[in-house]
């Protein structure tokens, strides 16, 4: 009887597509595998990878993939990332539009490739990682990627020259101080080098 309640007050428990690990779930039950077993069993839980799990969520278009944020969470035991699109680099109105079908998690743990609840994510560490997405951080991780871009790079670089003043300087500076490569503060230094240069042109043509 009394396993019998636990395992209900377990199930009762689950969020769907919320993402969980045995640890997690061996808090609130005496015999976590046999229970874990029972749950996979009765489609109340699907197994992610090894001590992964997560609680299927239905939609009217079928099942939806485990939510990213608490996936990502209990995979790297961290909330301390940030998860992107490169089809986000697109809404930055430099000219691409290619669609891309991996996510990139910029993290402080993990580095690789990982297909998780039938998505990949491609991980890349660095010694910190941003709080929230901002389009400054998208322009310097487009900088980063830049020779992984479809489009035509220096037609990129000429329409991120013209739209600098569109962007927050400090942001842009700090962004690409914090997580910018090397190549990438370099390219970053001379756009906005160039970016002066005609303003200050511009200026002295003022009568």
């Amino acid at each position: 009887m009394r396993q019998t309640e636990t395992f209900n007050k377990l199930k009762a428990s689950l969020v769907p597509g919320q993402v969980y690990r045995r640890a997690d779930l061996a808090a609130h039950s005496s015999n976590v595998d046999r229970h874990l077993a029972k749950l996979v069993a009765e489609g109340r839980l699907k197994k992610l990878s090894q001590g992964m799990y997560t609680a299927p969520k239905t939609t009217a278009f079928g099942e939806a993939p485990p939510d990213a944020d608490s996936l990502l969470k209990t995979f790297l035991k961290d909330d301390h990332f940030v998860v992107y699109g490169p089809s986000q680099f697109n809404s930055l109105g430099l000219g691409t539009t290619q669609l891309y079908n991996r996510l990139v998690v910029f993290n402080r743990k993990r580095v690789g490739e990982f297909t998780l609840g039938g998505r990949t994510y491609s991980f890349y560490r660095w010694r910190e990682a941003p709080k929230q997405l901002t389009p400054e951080f998208l322009v310097v991780e487009l900088l980063n990627r830049l020779e992984e871009l479809a489009e035509d790079r220096d037609q990129v670089l000429m329409r991120l020259k013209d739209k600098l003043p569109e962007f927050n300087r400090r942001r842009l500076l700090l962004a690409a101080s914090r997580y910018g490569t090397l190549s990438t503060q370099k390219k970053l230094k001379l756009l906005l080098e160039k970016d002066n240069d005609q303003t200050q042109v511009g200026g002295d043509q003022i009568p």
